[in-house]
């Protein structure tokens, strides 16, 4: 396995068009080994991939990009990819977990039609192989403890130690086998483990346990099994029960690959090929499921969705559009060396396609009144606002003005710096869509924090610039004070304080990097009445505040916002460091 490198992402790559979105994929090794197995015709014209998730979590954006690519490969090469569930570990897995599983996969884009198979559907002939290799002396019953054959297994330097049971005859083994599958022993008292090689330079290859007896019900095969295949002897049978040509796998099973191999030879089957790339690995995140697990159950976050979380689910209530994601996996490519690739590409893929899709809307967060007193009190007019001006077709919408107003609190300062050019007093400013404003007093309370300002507009400026030629350094958004809507706002920061949260001293543990302030609530916003129709799920750009979507919490008069991102585009500041123009 190569050594692990640290990166902030391929500059160059970055700045490829939306590849993904066009169909037109960039080469890579695999895509380079399917070509030359369709040139040679060694599987007959053939492209079949599978993506085989556990059901032992949610998924996360590590497994779109596995998605990505097996789905990919198929689509591009006229071939089919299986959507598949390597369902053997009972103690582990539920149906919650196939679920959410299934509607990741098709909110990404992608399409399984009949092909949505089940290891555990399999478990069957995977036994009756199993008992082949018995009757050839090729695996046996073994007696050990999981800790006893972990101790006997030997290290990269010196060679296992053989079983005591290693030598029982076929019979024995097939008697005991049968009697493991029927019942008889409690769970761990044995295992069935393939006869290889105790002193082979591969530890995996040092008779590995095939079978362990689990006296467990199956999500979907109910109390049928009390022994359950191992992973190692159940992935190679499934993709030839199947006829998988190409199956790709994370880098962490090349090790893994002469065993799959010595699986299928032993038994003659149709035999796929393995293929390794290396995983993704994101910056401010953890990828482990395990580790997600514990975020869940420790109530360090609200759920697999919540949007602080790495998951495709995550991601989904955050307002991360599935062409994004997409495109991301697409940018980064497929490689054989483990890297980290800067969270900040993710989002500016987000944002790209956010800016031509999103409707506008504006909004204040944290809102300071303004009266215009040259305004007529009870008047409302309704002024014209472009809903996005990266798509003409988008058309205009009505944004009412009336004489009291919110701006964003941090838009004013009564003693403003020099580079300062927002609202401040004797100041003018132009507010969006609307109408030159200047500031003429600031109202204060008891404690000298300001409350409200007081303001003049000029009516001669309505959408547009000064007749006179005057100029102002500034355009504000605001929002009607009568007619805007409260809503509340939830801003989301990465849900850890390091790029690496393993990063700590040592015999510390991850979850000292959590950040305390990923999320602010922000109670008193209010948006411009535009927005009351619409669905969970629906996206906006409030201008100069970022993109927002609606969340599923969200009750009829009470809108609940997630903050997807920011307008601030980090991943331009990274190429910039890096001395390349990119995207």
């Amino acid at each position: 396995m190569a050594k692990d490198e640290k990166r902030t992402g391929d500059p160059a790559e970055a700045g490829e068009s939306q590849a993904g979105a066009a169909g037109d994929h960039r080469g890579d090794f695999i895509r380079d080994i399917v070509e030359q197995d369709n040139s040679t015709g060694k599987w007959g014209g053939r492209v079949n991939t599978r993506f085989p998730p556990e059901p032992n979590g949610y998924l996360h954006i590590g497994h779109a990009k596995s998605i990505c690519l097996n789905f990919g490969i198929a689509k591009q090469y006229a071939g089919k990819c299986n959507l598949r569930f390597d369902d053997t570990n009972p103690a582990k897995e539920e149906q919650e977990y196939v679920d959410s599983i299934i509607e990741d996969v098709r909110w990404l884009g992608w399409d399984w039609e009949d092909r949505l198979y089940y290891g555990s559907d399999y478990f069957e002939q995977m036994y009756l192989w199993a008992e082949e290799l018995v009757k050839k002396g090729k695996a046996y019953v073994c007696d050990l403890s999981a800790d006893e054959v972990s101790r006997t297994r030997g290290s990269l330097t010196s060679p296992g130690k053989e079983s005591p049971h290693r030598n029982r005859s076929p019979e024995e083994n097939l008697d005991l086998f049968r009697r493991m599958r029927a019942g008889e022993f409690p769970d761990g008292s044995r295992t069935l483990r393939a006869k290889i090689d105790m002193a082979s330079p591969n530890l995996n290859m040092r008779d590995p346990v095939m079978y362990r007896i689990l006296h467990q019900e199956h999500h979907r095969q109910g109390d049928k099994w009390c022994v359950y295949p191992m992973y190692d002897w159940a992935h190679g049978l499934e993709d030839s029960i199947e006829r998988i040509t190409h199956s790709i796998c994370t880098l962490e099973f090349e090790n893994h690959r002469p065993l799959y191999d010595w699986f299928i030879d032993q038994l003659g089957i149709y035999h796929p090929q393995q293929i390794e790339f290396a995983r993704l690995n994101l910056t401010y995140t953890v990828m482990s499921k395990r580790r997600l697990l514990e975020l869940v159950q420790g109530r360090h976050v609200q759920g697999w969705d919540d949007p602080r979380m790495p998951t495709i689910s995550g991601m989904r209530r955050r307002g991360f559009p599935p062409e994004a994601i997409r495109n991301f996996c697409e940018r980064i490519g497929v490689n054989k060396f483990n890297s980290t690739v800067d969270y900040a590409l993710l989002e500016f893929c987000v944002r790209e396609r956010l800016n031509r899709v999103a409707p506008r809307a504006m909004a204040v967060l944290r809102p300071l009144k303004v009266v215009i007193e040259n305004y007529p009190s009870g008047q409302i007019e309704q002024l014209d606002a472009v809903n996005n001006p990266e798509d003409p077709s988008a058309g205009t919408r009505k944004v009412p003005f009336t004489r009291e107003l919110y701006i964003e609190r941090d838009d004013f300062m009564e003693d403003p710096p020099k580079q300062f050019f927002r609202l401040a007093p004797g100041r003018e400013v132009r507010l969006r869509y609307a109408y030159f404003v200047k500031c003429v007093n600031v109202v204060k309370d008891a404690g000298g924090q300001v409350v409200e300002l007081r303001c003049t507009y000029d009516p001669a400026t309505r959408g547009g610039d000064a007749p006179d030629g005057r100029k102002v350094k500034a355009t504000l958004h605001w929002v009607s004070a009568a007619e805007s809507l409260p809503v509340q706002v939830r801003l989301y920061d990465h849900l850890f304080t390091k790029t690496d949260p393993d990063d700590v001293p040592e015999g510390g543990n991850y979850l000292a990097n959590l950040n305390l302030n990923s999320l602010e609530i922000v109670s008193q916003a209010r948006t411009e009445p535009s927005i009351a129709s619409a669905a969970a799920g629906s996206l906006f750009q409030f201008e100069r505040l970022g993109y927002f979507c609606l969340d599923r919490d969200s009750k009829p008069g009470k809108p609940v916002f997630n903050r997807t991102v920011t307008l601030k585009d980090a991943w331009a500041k990274v190429q910039k460091k890096a001395g390349t123009s990119g995207a």
